[in-house]
């Protein structure tokens, strides 16, 4: 399962409505644009020491993913086609998007903007 970063601060806060997608998942995938909105929301949180820590203890139980050449290809052309369909969505979600068009898991996450793009499964909680 692919985290968005209200799924990652979900599992940081222990959100009950979480729990039952997390314990269902057999790998936790955290994209590095996720990794990034989250550690720019810890920069600005004045719970920064206890967030911080806890990242630092749990990263090591998921895979981070980064950006590549296919990747930037299928961005590309998801972006093309929610553009052609007057459906875009933000540049970050976008990339996210296209990483699980490229790996073919669910999204966790509660944004409804993901659900413009075509055969990506979006567990909300």
């Amino acid at each position: 399962m692919i985290l968005d970063t209200n799924a990652l601060s979900a599992w940081a806060d222990g959100l009950p409505s979480s729990r039952t997608a997390f314990s269902s998942a057999t790998r936790l995938i955290v994209p590095v644009i996720v990794l990034g909105e989250y550690q720019f929301g810890i920069r600005q949180s004045r719970h920064r020491e206890r967030y911080e820590t806890w990242l630092s203890q749990n990263l090591a139980f998921t895979e981070i993913v980064g950006i590549d050449p296919i990747l930037a290809g299928i961005y590309a052309d998801l972006r093309l086609f929610l553009k052609s369909r007057g459906t875009p969505i933000p540049a970050n979600d976008l990339w996210i998007a296209s990483l699980v068009v490229k790996m073919g898991l669910p999204l966790m996450s509660n944004d409804h903007h993901f659900d413009s793009v075509p055969g990506l499964i979006r567990i909300p909680f």
